[in-house]
């Protein structure tokens, strides 16, 4: 956790120890670190809010081998805590970043006080509203980013037009849309009232707005889109807004069942 007020900077991930580390970005290593994104830590950089040994710092690009002795406003990056996950109901119509120039609400408007610093593992659209993981660690929030260790996610539309199941099928092969390839889906219809369908979606890769232009496609008009897993991790009767943490037992089981 990042606490300017308190005695230390918690760090919620620091590098792990290595015979040989190589010199990287000190941007990099404070982001991955968890004291703020990598933007953010470039504009502290800039207002001369990080030092190294009490020496100031003027560029992000500066290379260091770990966070040792650097410093975010005079006080000391401190000692990492362990990793944490947490499921999060994000309602529509909040925007998962951190700030917004328009002034809308962002999902830390959202979240309850006293959590540490999270990051969003993925994103999901201001429309889209369901489960949002957060962590503190930012090497995890990659590894589950990234389409080659194919963790699942799955999602619910609500989708106004014509499709049928054999329609559906043919994304199981993937789609090209406008020049974009996505990858496999498994999309089963779930249940009809006249042109509404509700509409589930499996997918591994989770591309900008995904099942919105792959539904699009199809002629569909997606009126409501929730995602109720990521991974092993469901919504389940989470409220909106909500927060609960991911039990450690799980946590570590399902990183060591990633790729």
């Amino acid at each position: 956790m990042f606490a300017i007020s308190g005695k230390t900077v918690t760090a919620a991930l620091m590098p792990s120890p290595r015979k040989d580390r190589e010199d990287q970005r000190i941007a990099k290593l404070l982001a991955r670190a968890g004291v703020a994104s990598r933007r953010e830590v470039e504009r502290m950089i800039a207002a001369g809010r990080i030092a190294i040994d009490g020496k100031t710092l003027d560029t992000p690009a500066t290379l260091v081998k770990s966070l040792h002795g650097v410093s975010v406003d005079g006080q000391p990056v401190g000692q990492p805590i362990p990793a944490k996950l947490y499921s999060f109901h994000k309602p529509a119509g909040v925007l998962t970043t951190e700030r917004d120039p328009k002034g809308r609400p962002t999902i830390y408007d959202k979240l309850p006080k006293g959590l540490p610093r999270l990051m969003p593992v993925g994103r999901l659209d201001l429309n889209t509203e369901g489960l949002l993981l957060l962590t503190n660690d930012g090497g995890l929030k990659r590894q589950m980013e990234l389409p080659s260790s194919g963790v699942e996610r799955i999602y619910r539309a609500r989708a106004f037009g014509d499709i049928s199941q054999d329609q559906l099928e043919r994304l199981i092969g993937g789609i090209t849309i406008d020049g974009v390839r996505y990858g496999p889906i498994d999309a089963n219809l779930e249940r009809r009232t006249g042109r509404n369908q509700w509409i589930e979606l499996k997918l591994a890769e989770g591309k900008n707005r995904e099942v919105r232009k792959v539904l699009e496609h199809f002629g569909l008009k997606v009126s409501r889109l929730i995602r109720t897993a990521y991974g092993p991790f469901s919504l389940g009767d989470i409220p909106k807004g909500g927060v609960e943490q991911v039990r450690q037992h799980d946590l570590v089981k399902f990183r060591q069942s990633l790729k």
